[in-house]
C-alpha cells in the first residue's frame, strides 16, 4: 500500500467525525519488520530527530569536556514546555560554558507551561530564548560549536556543525537526505523517508555501551531520555507521560506536524510514523497503539487511555465521544 493508511478516528454521537491517516514503519537491526501506508514517503522528521542531532555532542567529545550529565543529554533531545526547571537548566548550562541567552539562535516564544507563562505576565517580563521549546537542543549545539571553535552562527546549513549533522543523519538512516527545510527553531531539518527514520531508531535501540563511539553515544542518549522524561517534554505531554508509563523501558520523541518515533531497546526495535494531516491527536493515538501492540505499554494505563480508547468529555464532564483505532490498524 502506497497511500496513507487510516490509523485513528474520532467518534461522536455514534458517528465518525474525523479520521487520521499516515505512514508508519517498524525496523529492527536487519531492516523493516512491518509497515503501513507508504514506507518510502519522504518527510521532515522535525523534532523527532533531536537524538540524531545530539550525536555530535557526544561523538566529538564536547559533552565530556563540558562535564554534561545524562540530564543535560535528555534536555538536548527535548521539545520542552518552558517550565521553570527547563528555563533554569538552559540558563545554567549556558553559564557553565561561559555563554548567555543572546548566544542562542532559536528565537523567543511564550512558554507552553501555564505557571511560567502566568509568572511572566504577573512580573511584566517578556519570554526569552531560554523559554523556546528547543533551547536544550541549542545548548547542545553551542556546546559542540564552542568545543570545535567554530563560528557563532551554528544554525547556518553550511556551518561545520550542521554539515556534521547532515552526514550523521545519512549514516544512521542509511540514505541520502532528500533536502532540507528550516525548522521553527531556525536550524536545518533534513528530509528522510519514514523507513530511514525508523532504521535510525532501530540502531539506537540495538546500541550498547560496549560498542564503538557511535553505539555508546546512541546508548547513552536513549538511556538519558528514558531516565528523564520530564526534561524531554513536560507535565501533561505525551512523551513524558508515556515514557513514565513504560517505566524507562522506551524512549519516545514527537515532532511537529504529527511525527512520532520510539526506541525499544529490549526488543531491538525502532518505530517512526507520520500522520499526513499534521494532527497531533492522530500521531499520539497511533504511537500509543503500536506501543501497546509491542507489549511495552499497558492499554489500561491512564496515559494510554488519555490518547486512545478513553472516553472524551466536555468542560462539564459530559461524555462526548472517543478516539478509536481505524479498522485494520495496526492489525
Amino acid at each position: 500500500m502506497t497511500r496513507p493508511q487510516p490509523m485513528a478516528e474520532l467518534w461522536r454521537g455514534g458517528l465518525l467525525e474525523s479520521s487520521h491517516a499516515g505512514h508508519a514503519v517498524i525496523c529492527d537491526s536487519a531492516g523493516v519488520v512491518e509497515a503501513w501506508g507508504n514506507p518510502d514517503a519522504v518527510i521532515f522528521p522535525r523534532s523527532s530527530c533531536k537524538m540524531i542531532q545530539a550525536l555530535p555532542l557526544l561523538e566529538t567529545g564536547a559533552a565530556g569536556a563540558a562535564g554534561l550529565t545524562d540530564a543535560h543529554l535528555a534536555f538536548a533531545c527535548a521539545s520542552h514546555q518552558g517550565e521553570a526547571r527547563h528555563v533554569k537548566l538552559a540558563g545554567d548550562w549556558l553559564s557553565g560554558l561561559g555563554l548567555a541567552e543572546p548566544d542562542l539562535r532559536c528565537g523567543a516564544h511564550e512558554p507552553y507551561d501555564r505557571e511560567e507563562r502566568n509568572r511572566l505576565i504577573k512580573t511584566d517580563e517578556s519570554p526569552c530564548q531560554l523559554h523556546n521549546n528547543c533551547s536544550g537542543k541549542h545548548c547542545g549545539f553551542l556546546t559542540v560549536t564552542r568545543h570545535l571553535k567554530a563560528g557563532p552562527e551554528y544554525v547556518e546549513v553550511d556551518h561545520p556543525l550542521q554539515r556534521m549533522i547532515r552526514q550523521t543523519t545519512e549514516e544512521v538512516t542509511g540514505e541520502t537526505v532528500a533536502g532540507y527545510g528550516i525548522d521553527g527553531c531556525s536550524a536545518p531539518n533534513f528530509a528522510v523517508s519514514v523507513t530511514g527514520l525508523a532504521r535510525a531508531m532501530a540502531r539506537f535501540a540495538s546500541a550498547s555501551d560496549g560498542g564503538d563511539t557511535r553505539a555508546r553515544a546512541m546508548h547513552r542518549l536513549t538511556r538519558a531520555m528514558a531516565s528523564y522524561p520530564e526534561l524531554v517534554a513536560g507535565e501533561g505531554r505525551a512523551c513524558t507521560e508515556l515514557m513514565r508509563a513504560m517505566g524507562g523501558r522506551v524512549a519516545l520523541k514527537t515532532g511537529a506536524e504529527a511525527v512520532f518515533v520510539a526506541i525499544l531497546p529490549e526488543h531491538g526495535l525502532g518505530m517512526a510514523l507520520k500522520i499526513t494531516d499534521g494532527g497531533t491527536r492522530g500521531a499520539e493515538a497511533a504511537i500509543t497503539a503500536l506501543l501497546i501492540r509491542a507489549g511495552v505499554l499497558d492499554a489500561n494505563h491512564p496515559a494510554a487511555q488519555k490518547r486512545l480508547g478513553g472516553a472524551q468529555s466536555n468542560w462539564r464532564g459530559i461524555y462526548t465521544g472517543e478516539t478509536r483505532l481505524a479498522p485494520g490498524f495496526p492489525g
